[in-house]
């Protein structure tokens, strides 16, 4: 449900050429079948002219309500069409090293995003 909300977000917000919503939840230490680790590549011409932190801040307040509650990790590659066009590669996300592992709010937030 998530990944279909963030794609849904995005698309309705920001209007992309080319979107692309992956589910990392299984790269990290989550229970199975999560979603709360995202990897989002956004091609979008509301993007021309922007700073890279510009493009993500409309990024993030497109998807406030899931950064809030059930999204636990946001990668963001925001380009606009001609970068795109130059460079159509989505970046690798590197292996987890286990940081939510400690961190007992992940799975009630987990659960609260299925809620």
């Amino acid at each position: 449900m998530t990944l279909s909300a963030i794609r849904t977000k995005l698309t309705s917000t920001l209007k992309p050429d080319h979107l692309e919503v992956h589910n990392e939840s299984h790269m990290h230490a989550v229970p199975p079948g999560s979603e709360s680790h995202f990897r989002v590549l956004v091609v979008s011409s509301q993007f021309e002219g922007l700073p890279l932190i510009q493009r993500h801040r409309l990024v993030n307040e497109a998807l406030k309500e899931e950064l809030s509650s059930c999204v636990h990790a946001l990668a963001i590659q925001a380009k606009t069409p001609d970068q795109w066009r130059s460079n159509p590669t989505l970046a690798k996300s590197p292996p987890c090293m286990g940081g939510s592992k400690g961190d007992h709010t992940v799975v009630k937030k987990l659960k609260a995003g299925r809620e």
